[in-house]
């Protein structure tokens, strides 16, 4: 809760929210909407009061985004590289697919396994269902990277579906006439407009039918691409997360193994010290009895020569 002390009103407080343990969330927002009420603002109050509380892959997406902000940047950075190389092909120029893509690749593999060691250190296991769903928000905030009005990574509430047909067409840029590329249409991620009525139009030219072809060929190709590609890289992003789940699974059985020998060696280490403590008992009893014996000895050399001095002196007399 010491996250929540700054200025009231700062966006700090509301980041501060996503950056705690999941189980803290509620108790937290409540915490700040009260404060925030008392403080004289309560629509900022009743808007932070209806925050919802993420779910657990948006959890692991955001702790992601804040704690390995590197590897997410190159996740971003590579999906809008990626989707500009597209847009660079279908306007009939040469452009670099594979490197993006690969650089995607790896910043998946290495986030899914990040999301699934803080699973786990977070008391949540990483099952499957789980590390798909924080895969495909994964995969699905790097298609959107770079446009405005799309999900944003940090505050998730909720997982981010990829998206569909008509989003995925408005990232195609427009065909004039002229067959020059125009500049891609905004996204819409999760709604579409509603259909415009029909209105009187004059009859499209040959020109213009070919031109909306030329633009309905080029949206369904790069739908067509980018569709087939995530679902290529969903596909290798649960390997990634399977072989992770199965790495956690060894460490947690080698973690095992070496607390049963640690145990077997504390057993072995107490025998040990109650067998030298005996040892040193016994070596003090002897070392007491060697000294006893000394001291008889001892005694009896000045006996024996106190005996023979006086015998001497007798064969004297």
């Amino acid at each position: 809760m010491d996250k929540l002390k700054s200025k009231k009103g700062a966006p700090d407080d509301e980041d501060a929210l996503f950056e705690l343990p999941l189980g803290e969330f509620t108790a937290a927002r409540n915490a700040l909407a009260t404060r925030l009420k008392k403080s004289g603002e309560p629509a900022e109050a009743e808007r932070i009061k209806a925050l919802p509380k993420p779910s657990i892959p948006a959890w692991a997406v955001n702790q992601l985004y804040r704690r390995h902000r590197i590897a997410f940047d190159r996740l971003l950075d590579a999906g809008e590289k990626f989707r500009k190389a597209q847009t660079t092909q279908l306007a009939g120029k040469s452009a670099d697919i594979r490197t993006p893509l690969e650089a995607r690749r790896a910043a998946l593999s290495e986030l899914t396994t990040q999301a699934a060691k803080i699973l786990t250190d977070a008391g949540s296991a990483a099952a499957p269902d789980t590390m798909r769903r924080v895969t495909t928000t994964l995969e699905a905030l790097s298609t959107y990277a770079g446009i405005p009005d799309t999900p944003q990574p940090g505050r998730l509430i909720d997982d981010v579906p990829p998206p569909g047909f008509e989003a995925l067409a408005a990232l195609v840029p427009r065909i004039d006439q002229s067959g020059r590329m125009t500049g891609p249409t905004r996204v819409i991620p999760f709604e579409q407009k509603p259909a415009r009525k029909a209105t009187s139009k004059k009859p499209a030219s040959p020109a213009d039918e070919e031109a909306r072809e030329a633009e309905r060929k080029a949206q369904r190709a790069a739908a067509t691409a980018a569709v087939q590609e995530a679902e290529r890289s969903l596909r290798e992003s649960r390997k990634a997360a399977q072989r992770a789940e199965e790495d956690l699974k060894k460490a947690a059985a080698r973690a095992k193994e070496a607390d049963a020998e640690k145990g077997k060696a504390e057993q072995q280490l107490e025998r040990a010290t109650a067998s030298a403590d005996e040892a040193r008992k016994n070596a003090r009893a002897v070392a007491v009895r060697a000294e006893e014996a000394a001291q008889e000895v001892e005694d009896a050399e000045r006996t024996l020569d106190k005996t023979q001095r006086a015998l001497s002196s007798m064969n004297d007399d």
